[in-house]
């Protein structure tokens, strides 16, 4: 291997993903300063709930502090309780598994397909050889319990087979929850689920407005869905369960979840840009995967025809062909100023969770090995992405 010598300029540093903060936020921040409603009280919080409604196009949303609280109350108000078990994917994030464990059930392990969301087809093979259904219940024959939802990650803005796995969860009386919390703004162009959003094909769905994500309150999350009667438990819940607000009565167990104003009044400006950050990252990411293409053993993976997405994350499969792996590449793009990041872990494989059940895991193991994720922000210039393309043109 040898690098050539045709991108040597200084170049300002490229972050991986950073916000995008050219709207209305400091005015509405200010404002919410000024009124002096900065808690988790003010109207920002509801008209942000709102929007996000409006915009996804679904019956309600209730705010929380972040992706990781709204599943932990998604799976509390879907009825998951201790000694459950829950079907999750192990390529993925820790924070979509980890509120299982918080409700005290257990997760089990499905493997990816090349979408790098949850493979469908193991799903129902999971179901139909590993398990029995009894009475309207998913018994695993291995534990002898319960499995009682599925949480579906939609990755790095791809979306998940949801005609697949609703069949199969409405098959085996599973709830399915989507944690949407990368996939804002796609939704799909055809198919059975036409013109439905990410987080509400599912009974309850789950946003992430974490600083990296398309877009930000700085952190925050959102819970979706139809089904009225889960909001209004969703809202009680992430509102310390009071039952009397005045005398400060409470009914059950709740949680300091809420969502603050400033938080809401940043997270209004942003999504008042979305379809702009979209357009800008969708420009990019053909520019990558045009320019890239031309680079043996590189490729970008591809995004779902039957979607639009919101181009959340660019993944950059690396084969045996190119003349670096991916911790030389990363290692190497460092020294160039451009920030990249390996994908997860795989889950079942980390320490709290080597005794969990996994089944099939391929093709996970398989992409952790081969993918990286390269600069995407919505305020990338052309530039910057020309810039990281010569980057790794240069390695011969």
């Amino acid at each position: 291997m040898k690098l050539s010598k045709g991108v040597d300029k200084m170049k300002q540093f490229i972050p991986l993903s950073v916000p995008n903060l050219n709207g209305k936020e400091l005015e509405y921040v200010t404002h919410a300063v000024k009124t002096e409603w900065v808690s988790t009280g003010g109207p920002y919080v509801n008209e942000f709930e709102n929007k996000v409604a409006e915009y996804v196009k679904c019956k309600g949303a209730v705010s929380c502090q972040n992706g990781t609280s709204g599943l932990h109350i998604a799976l509390q108000v879907c009825g998951v309780s201790k000694d459950d078990e829950v079907i999750v994917p192990t390529l993925t994030f820790i924070a979509a598994v980890n509120p299982v464990k918080y409700i005290g059930a257990e997760p089990i392990f499905m493997d990816c397909d090349d979408s790098l969301c949850m493979d469908p087809d193991k799903l129902l093979e999971f179901c139909e050889e590993q398990c029995s259904f009894i009475n309207g219940r998913l018994i695993n024959n291995k534990t002898k319990k319960i499995i009682k939802a599925l949480i579906v990650v939609h990755v790095f803005g791809n979306m998940a087979n949801m005609e697949k796995i609703m069949e199969v969860a409405e098959k085996y009386n599973l709830k399915v929850i989507e944690d949407a919390t990368e996939a804002i703004g796609t939704y799909y162009t055809s198919g059975k689920y036409e013109g439905k959003y990410a987080g509400t094909i599912g009974i309850i769905g789950v946003y992430s407005f974490n600083g990296n994500k398309i877009i930000t309150t700085g952190g925050g999350g959102m819970i979706v869905s139809d089904n009225e009667e889960l909001l209004k438990k969703a809202k009680h819940l992430t509102t310390q369960a009071k039952s009397d607000e005045l005398y400060y009565t409470h009914d059950e167990i709740g949680y300091n979840y809420r969502m603050t104003n400033l938080q809401a009044a940043l997270g209004l400006a942003q999504l008042e840009q979305l379809e702009i950050f979209i357009k800008t990252k969708e420009e990019n990411y053909k520019l990558y995967k045009e320019r890239i293409q031309d680079i043996p053993g590189l490729e970008i993976l591809n995004f779902k025809e039957e979607i639009r997405s919101n181009y959340w994350f660019y993944g950059l499969n690396c084969s045996e062909q190119y003349p670096m792996n991916i911790d030389e590449i990363i290692k190497y793009l460092s020294t160039k100023d451009i920030q990249t990041r390996p994908i997860w872990g795989l889950i079942n494989e980390q320490k709290p969770y080597l005794n969990n059940q996994a089944f099939k895991i391929e093709k996970a193991k398989f992409y952790l090995k081969h993918i990286i994720n390269i600069p995407c922000s919505s305020n990338l210039t052309k530039d910057d992405v020309l810039y990281v393309i010569e980057c790794l043109k240069e390695i011969r």
